[in-house]
């Protein structure tokens, strides 16, 4: 039998905190691709879709993929980009669809409601009815809501970060839409939560107490009536009454003792809610230790995370205070990035390379959250185009676009400015530009946990920085609203 199956790609990490929308072109800068495009662009590389694909081919499914659309974390999804996204997605739904696969983040806020995926899901089922099968693939970043598991009764998120699986979970999530399909199962996705933020150490599964919650998870997966369990960290840079660890079971049969399980891990969760792994340096901290960093050596440099100013959750971009730390200490043979400052990059990019000038850079968007303009004497040593092919264990032959990037060298440090801001995922997203971290004796980046697949094998040690930017840990900094109280840690 041929099953026709209806995809979409739809993700966006919202931080409720930034006060720039996420609009249409937003999605432009990063992806958006109708169907056709997405399948040759994203088909064969660690994308759901690819899995998707892979699970099609093997059972003969005909796919009809509409889009794919994500825009790099950021303020709230504005209606008009939300509804325009969908279009292609509603249009279709008038025709005969046997089941509907859709790959989301979890996370989004849009400015009309809170639940972006749980109306996504809403307006699936109002136009195709109560019966149809939904198969939805999660980031573990997700605030799964109990409406998305009330709409969907396949909810699967990837079980590894740095993500690295997304392929993987797009062809275990297919594979119980197949079974649906053939009626061997009747699927619902159960649903366990604590009133946190978020996990502790956001998720991370490469050590501490995750590992081992994720071997119970897997072992559960053995029972026949059990067909995925996922652990989804919370996302905690969202003001909205629906947030949080959340544990999900996609299963069959009673669900007392699934829920039993599901709790289990949960509690997990809410035990050990003050073990935090990291060690969140300041600036000035961070600048000390590099300062005393004994050079290259065969270990690899000293790679600083710049958790609080991470793109990939929602920040700017644009702090300028961990930067500026380093260059108080005269921290040499170092690179720093990326920093957004498109009005810079514009400005600078009519002047030749080597020429000596003195700008302004980062700290524009608000200088309030990890520190203002920074006034250097520069050189220019490139300038181009930033789309990057990576090359490492995430994006795998997938591209990220940075716009018009300029390179400075400013003291000892050769500084990143673009003019789109993304996360440091990928060696290839410095080499690029002519920057080589394996020969640099400092590397500062901005992200959280994903660069480590990419740089932990190159480092001499990895440490942290809170620059006080969007995504700080200090949550009590941040003004929050709408999330339920009482609530870990603010409570």
């Amino acid at each position: 039998m041929t099953f026709k199956i209806l995809s979409a790609e739809f993700s966006h990490e919202t931080n409720t905190f930034n006060v720039c929308p996420t609009t249409l072109a937003d999605f432009a800068n990063d992806l958006l691709l109708d169907g056709a495009q997405a399948i040759a662009q994203r088909g064969s590389n660690n994308t759901q879709l690819a899995g998707l694909l892979d699970v099609g081919a093997e059972h003969n499914w005909q796919i009809e993929h509409c889009f794919s659309a994500s825009a790099g974390p950021g303020g709230k999804v504005t209606k008009n980009a939300f509804d325009e996204i969908l279009k292609p997605l509603e249009h279709r739904f008038f025709e005969h669809w046997d089941g509907i696969f859709l790959m989301l983040h979890g996370a989004m806020v849009t400015d009309f409601c809170d639940d972006g995926e749980g109306e996504i899901l809403l307006r699936v089922r109002a136009a195709l009815g109560p019966d149809i099968p939904i198969a939805v693939t999660l980031d573990p970043h997700a605030n799964v809501t109990p409406k998305m598991c009330q709409l969907a009764q396949i909810l699967v998120s990837y079980n590894t970060y740095p993500h690295i699986d997304m392929r993987e979970t797009g062809r275990s999530t297919a594979q119980v839409l197949q079974r649906t399909l053939l009626k061997e199962i009747q699927p619902q996705t159960l649903r366990a939560h604590r009133p946190m933020l978020e996990e502790v150490n956001g998720g991370r599964t490469d050590l501490g107490p995750m590992i081992e919650r994720h071997k119970l998870a897997r072992e559960y997966e053995q029972h026949p009536d059990v067909y995925a369990v996922s652990i989804n960290g919370g996302f905690a840079s969202a003001d909205i009454s629906e947030l949080g660890p959340t544990v999900l079971i996609c299963c069959s049969g009673d669900p007392t003792n699934h829920l039993e399980q599901a709790e289990n891990i949960v509690e997990d969760i809410w035990t050990k809610r003050d073990q935090v792994m990291n060690v969140y340096y300041s600036c000035t901290e961070v600048a000390d230790i590099a300062s005393k960093w004994p050079g290259l050596k065969k270990e690899g440099p000293l790679v600083i995370a710049d958790y609080a100013d991470n793109p990939g959750a929602g920040a700017y971009g644009d702090s300028t205070a961990l930067l500026k730390s380093l260059l108080d200490n005269h921290i040499e043979n170092a690179c720093f990035g990326p920093l957004f400052d498109p009005k810079a990059v514009l400005k600078l990019k009519s002047h030749k390379l080597g020429t000596q000038v003195r700008i302004s850079i980062g700290g524009k968007v608000d200088p309030e959250m990890g520190g203002g303009p920074l006034l250097v004497l520069a050189q220019v040593i490139w300038q181009g185009s930033g789309l990057v092919a990576g090359t490492g264990p995430m994006l795998g032959g997938l591209q990220k676009n940075f716009g018009e990037c300029i390179v400075l060298q400013i003291q000892g440090i050769e500084v990143l400015l673009v003019s789109i801001a993304h996360q440091i995922l990928d060696l290839n997203q410095f080499q690029t530009f002519g920057i080589d971290p394996r020969e640099k004796s400092v590397v500062a980046l901005k992200s959280m946990q994903h660069f480590r697949a990419a740089f932990e094998p190159i480092a001499g040690e990895v440490i942290v920085c809170d620059s006080g930017a969007l995504c700080t840990i200090n949550y009590k900094a941040l003004n929050y609203h709408r999330v339920p109280r009482p609530i870990h840690p603010l409570d």
